[in-house]
């Protein structure tokens, strides 16, 4: 239980590295429904370890209700995501996230149909994930990868690039734009 109430603090801690309008921990826990869909993905992911699937997707199929952001229980989370606004997320079963990924609103960790086993990306981390971007499919994205708003993701990154478009496209590696890739 220290172990679980320690990981929320450092969750809570986090937000103030990204969010300039946090202003205290009371707000941040009371206020900010990231935080919620967090600690009840903990709960129901414990209960999912444990094969009770059906309290799981309970769990996650309330929080769900509450704060608008879907995690499903098999997927696993690393520590100080950052879900800005939230409304919209949605996180498939095999889905990975590492340490102090941002998403914003509207971003989708999904599958791309029926596959078996393994469907859903695998987020490095210090990602940043703009809103309404699909990442789709069993793929890899760098640490410190970089998706623009409303891309369509399809395939792996290189680490410290930035993606955009339908489909995603990389437009910039390790701080250099590649013009011959931008479409305007």
């Amino acid at each position: 239980m220290i172990k679980f109430i320690k990981s929320i603090i450092y969750d809570i801690d986090t937000v103030f590295d990204r969010d300039p309008a946090a202003r205290n921990r009371i707000e941040v826990l009371l206020l900010y429904p990231h935080i919620k869909a967090i600690i009840s993905h903990r709960i129901a992911h414990k209960l999912y370890s444990k094969k009770l699937f059906f309290f799981a997707r309970l769990v996650s199929n309330f929080n769900r209700f509450i704060t608008g952001i879907e995690i499903h229980p098999g997927a696993k989370i690393g520590k100080g995501l950052f879900i800005d606004h939230g409304m919209g997320v949605v996180i498939g079963e095999t889905a990975e996230v590492g340490d102090h990924v941002t998403l914003f609103h509207g971003v989708t960790l999904g599958g791309t149909g029926n596959e078996k086993g393994k469907r859903h990306p695998t987020v490095g981390e210090n990602a940043y994930i703009g809103a309404s971007a699909k990442i789709l499919g069993n793929i890899y994205i760098a640490p410190n990868t970089k998706v623009g708003a409303n891309a369509v993701v399809l395939k792996d990154t290189r680490p410290n690039s930035t993606v955009v478009g339908i489909p995603a496209v990389e437009v910039k590696q390790n701080n250099v734009i590649q013009i011959q890739e931008y479409v305007i």
